[in-house]
Order: C-alpha cells, then sequence, then structure tokens
C-alpha cells in the first residue's frame, strides 16, 4: 500500500517512520526543506506539492499546525484538489475547528476525493511509538480504506460516525487532558512540598486509584524536568484550549475545571514556557508553592 503524509514535523514524522517500519511505501510533502531532507533519508519518497503526493498514494494522512495550513494543502497552488478524483482517501489527523475541517471536505468533495475527520489522542512523543488513539469519523467506505493504515500507526481506532464526530470527541478528550495534566502537576507538588520523594509519588499514585494517563505520561516529565524535549509544546496548545474554549461556550456547558486549568497555562506562557512540553505547569505551581529543588 501507498501512503502519503503531508506534514512531517513531530507528530507526522513520527507517523511517517512507522508507516515505513511497517513496510508501507511513503511519500511526504513538508513546506521545511530540512525536515524533508532529513526524512528523506529515511526511507521516505519526499514529493514536491500536496498534488503530488494524492497522485502517487492510496491513502493521504495530513498532520498540521493551523487552518490556514490545511486550506493550502487543501485547496492551494499544488493542493490535494487539483489530483482530481478517484479511489483516493485523505485523512486529516489534526486538531482543528471543525468549521476548517469541513471547507476542506466540501472542497475535496467537489473534486471527487473522499475525506475522514480522525483526529490522534497522544502527544508526539507517544506516536514514536505507536502509543495513539485515533478518532475516525466520515464515509464508512473511506475509514474502510484507511483501516489497515490506522493499524501501523497507532494502538487503536474508533470509528465515531458522520464526518466531524471525531474532532467533538478529540475536543472532549483534551479537555480532559488538560484538567488531568493540571490535577497531575498538583499533585506531585503537595506530595514534594509536604516531604514525599518525587519517584515515591510516581510509583506508588500511579499504582492506585489516583492516577491517569497524563499522571503516568507527564509525570515523569515533571520529576525528570525535561520540559525541553517536548512531545506537546505550549504555544501550541494553546491553540487546542482556544478550540475547547469556543467548543464549549457553543454548546452552553459550564466548564469550571477547565477554565481554571487554562488559566494556568496562560500564566505559564506569560512566564515565558512557549516552546516547552506541557508539563511545565509543574514548574509554574512549584514557584507559587515556593517549592525549591
Amino acid at each position: 500500500m501507498s501512503v502519503g503524509v503531508i506534514g512531517l514535523g513531530i507528530m507526522g514524522g513520527a507517523i511517517a517512520r512507522n508507516l515505513v517500519a511497517a513496510g508501507a511505501d511513503v511519500v511526504g510533502y513538508d513546506i521545511d526543506p530540512g525536515i524533508c531532507a532529513e526524512l528523506g533519508h529515511q526511507g521516505i519518497e519526499i514529493a514536491s506539492s500536496a498534488k503530488d503526493v494524492a497522485l502517487a498514494a492510496d491513502v493521504i494522512l495530513t498532520s498540521l499546525p493551523s487552518p490556514g495550513a490545511l486550506a493550502a494543502v487543501i485547496g492551494g497552488a499544488g493542493g490535494i484538489d487539483e489530483a482530481g478524483a478517484g479511489d483516493r482517501v485523505v485523512v486529516e489527523l489534526s486538531t482543528l475547528r471543525i468549521e476548517d475541517k469541513e471547507a476542506a471536505f466540501e472542497i475535496l468533495q467537489k473534486s471527487g476525493i473522499d475525506m475522514l475527520d480522525a483526529p490522534i489522542s497522544g502527544t508526539g512523543k507517544q506516536a514514536i511509538s505507536k502509543d495513539i488513539s485515533i478518532y475516525a469519523s466520515g464515509s464508512e467506505a473511506g475509514f474502510e480504506k484507511a483501516r489497515p493504515v490506522f493499524g501501523m500507526i497507532a494502538r487503536s481506532c474508533h470509528y465515531v460516525g458522520a464526518f466531524g464526530n471525531g474532532s467533538r470527541m478529540k475536543f472532549v478528550a483534551n479537555l480532559l487532558v488538560a484538567i488531568h495534566n493540571v490535577a497531575a502537576a498538583e499533585a506531585l507538588v503537595l506530595g514534594m512540598k509536604s516531604g514525599l520523594d518525587a519517584n515515591a509519588i510516581l510509583k506508588v499514585i500511579g499504582d492506585g486509584a489516583g492516577s491517569s494517563r497524563m499522571f503516568e505520561v507527564r509525570g515523569p516529565v515533571m520529576v525528570e524536568q525535561t520540559y525541553d524535549d517536548a512531545g506537546m509544546k505550549m504555544d501550541v496548545w494553546q491553540k487546542d484550549l482556544d478550540i475547547i474554549g469556543d467548543f464549549a461556550r457553543r454548546h452552553g456547558t459550564m466548564t469550571p475545571l477547565f477554565d481554571t486549568s487554562t488559566a494556568l497555562y496562560n500564566a505559564a506562557l506569560e512566564a515565558g514556557f512557549r516552546k516547552q512540553d506541557t508539563a511545565v505547569v509543574c514548574r509554574l505551581l512549584e514557584h507559587m508553592a515556593d517549592l525549591k529543588r
């Protein structure tokens, strides 16, 4: 099977490498020449445009940072829509507003190209070890065509129905991620300030009812303070927080825990932690608690 990957950053690059390791023929594209040069030496054929990726692949995965990037890849010069109708499916993996994905869907539909909304739950680091989950939505035929690819890059994949449901599910998941990440930091800071050993907290709490996926994944980052090796950078996470907040307001739901967590992320950004991992909220809470390590 030939698989295309457009957007070869932290997430897309990890996915492309896993596809190569799984035996797929992989063609990729990114606007960054440096990234293309690096991955071109790792078994990935580098195309000159998104259109060329679509012409070469049966399943095209897009992992992009912004609505503008998606619009350019789908309908800009050399975009996927220029490849025309064919037995291919585009799988949009990014976390973006549903309206932006729907606009892309309509453009591709006019060109006779199917598209799935299939955001990823997990960080770039988790993608390296295929410890991610995919929330796929759209046509069942498109899902079945892409299913073998999902098996090459993720530990699980859930088909959640009509186009857009994947993003709705991702927003709900990310609301929990936002809260649980802060909760993990808060618990660690309380434990350390009370005199407990940080590694002991990780081991003991991680084995009990108080643990969470974020405690397991980001707790070690907080304890080791390896924030510069980011799985999800704070400035990128800000985009996700804005999307979730807007989604909740549109549906008239109260999100008191999410709102409190968002205020702490904003404070961390204001403190200069823009390129660090989101686990860096632990450092902010340590400062607020006057905890010295």
